[in-house]
Formats: structure tokens, sequence, C-alpha cells
């Protein structure tokens, strides 16, 4: 494998697969189908997941919902997903730990970054919950944050399609895909890869993000090979 130790990163929003809200079950088993063949080769693999397709804080100010508790409420959607998640890849046969940036001992554990390295090295699969803790911070930014901290060595951000355009492929036939870009170029044209504290953490510290369709069996594990497979930020 090209990587030992990987940070995936998946959108709330993946989960619904073809439902309008909350988790598709054939979805869940696809994906923690797709992360248990990634975790046979020896890879190392931490996760972090959002909450759109449950509750997005920033919707709560449209709600008349304060913000600061709007993304409290976000942070708990993410949970819901991790654990749901959690019992997919166990039922795979998986040692997992799920890791809290919010302290609810009765569901996770809170996270604390020796113990998340620790539990890398012997082999378990870690989910990282409610962000790291605090609002005003979106998933994309503790994915960063996270995969730094546990010394991960790239990114994988798993999406609905396969790489970074420089159009809505969804919308417009004629986008074309990168294959590379470099974190300057990324930002000189404008490409919505992940938010600003999110990608500014990632270029500081000179970690890698591979944006890649999760959605396509066997694309993890080509990504993990080495494969050209998505576009590479770097």
């Amino acid at each position: 494998m090209k990587y030992k130790r990987i940070l995936l990163k998946l959108s709330g929003e993946a989960l619904m697969g073809s439902q309008s809200h909350g988790i598709d079950p054939e979805r869940l088993d696809q994906y923690a189908t797709e992360i248990q063949r990634a975790s046979e080769t020896g890879i190392q693999i931490a996760i972090v997941i959002g909450g759109g397709n449950i509750f997005r804080g920033v919707q709560a100010e449209k709600a008349g919902i304060d913000r600061v508790q709007g993304d409290h409420m976000g942070m708990l959607a993410t949970l819901i997903n991790a654990m749901a998640l959690q019992s997919a890849l166990e039922n795979k046969g998986l040692k997992t730990r799920l890791m809290s940036g919010l302290k609810i001992d009765e569901v996770a554990e809170q996270f604390i970054r020796r113990r998340a390295v620790r539990h890398l090295e012997k082999g378990r699969v870690v989910i990282f919950g409610a962000g790291i803790g605090n609002p005003y911070f979106t998933t994309d930014s503790t994915a960063s944050l996270r995969a730094i901290e546990t010394e991960s060595e790239v990114v994988l951000k798993g999406t609905r399609v396969d790489g970074v355009y420089d159009m809505d492929p969804e919308k417009n036939e004629d986008a074309t895909r990168y294959e590379t870009l470099s974190f300057g170029d990324a930002l000189q044209k404008g490409l919505s890869i992940m938010d600003m504290t999110a990608f500014t953490l990632c270029k500081e510290n000179k970690l890698p993000i591979i944006v890649f369709d999760m959605n396509k069996p066997g694309n993890l594990q080509k990504v993990i090979q080495g494969d050209n497979v998505g576009t590479l930020i770097s």
C-alpha cells in the first residue's frame, strides 16, 4: 500500500443514498464493506463523518436557532452517523473506537491524541465524532486537524463525484477534471474543495488531499494502492 495511515472524510449527505434524509442501510453497508477491505490490507484508518443528512448547524439561523446552539446540534448529528458507521463496521468483524470532541462518556471516548494514535497502532478503525467540540468549525476542519494530530499521511475526501472539476460536473457536461493540483492553484482558481480553514491547515502542514468517488466500489482500495483515482491536491 502507498500509505500506512490515512484519514477518510465522508459526508453525512452521502449516507442518505437515494433517500431524502436519514441513513440508507444499503449505502451504510457499502461504505462499511469498502472500509473493511481497506483495513484488511493492514493500513491504519481514521474516519471523520459529517451530519448533513440529519442536521446542519448553518441551517439553525434560518430556523431562529442561535448559531452556537445549532452547531452543537450539528455535532450531535455527526455522532449519530458515527455510531451507525461504527455498528456497521463491527458487524463486519472490525475492531473500532469512537472518539468524541464533546464529553459524552456513555457513547464515546473523549478525544485524546495519544490514545487515538495508540488505537490506530493496534489496528483499530478510529471514528472521530462531534467535530472538534467547538462551534464555527466544519467537519472538513475536523478532518484536517485530526489528520495532522494523528500524523496521517493523507486526507481522503470521499464524495459522489470522481475528483475536482473546473465547474460543477453535475450541471455542466463540458466540465474538466483535474488529476493533480497544487494548493496554490486550487486557491487561485477558487475551487471549492474544503472550507478555507481546513484547506489552510492542510496547506501549511504539507498534508495532501485526494478527492475521489467513494460511491464507486473498489475506489478506496485503488486510492490507498496509489492508483490514479480522483484528484490529488498537494
